[in-house]
């Protein structure tokens, strides 16, 4: 099953955003940082646990539950 990456991207960006196109962009922007492109990933794509792990530690460095 796939798609867990592109989930775990959209609710970090909505959680830390709260609909604010200008801070979600900047979750992005910090995302492409870290070294995840968020533009990458579809509902489809296949599943990578490194990715996985850095998205969480991301979004406990964040606050944001997921």
């Amino acid at each position: 099953m796939g798609g867990k990456i592109k989930q775990m991207i959209d609710t970090i960006v909505a959680q830390r955003s709260k609909g604010n196109q200008a801070i979600a962009k900047a979750v992005k922007a910090k995302l492409v940082l870290k070294g995840v492109n968020p533009d990458g990933y579809t509902a489809g794509s296949a599943d990578d646990p490194a990715v996985l792990r850095l998205l969480d530690n991301m979004a406990r460095e964040l606050g944001v539950s997921i």
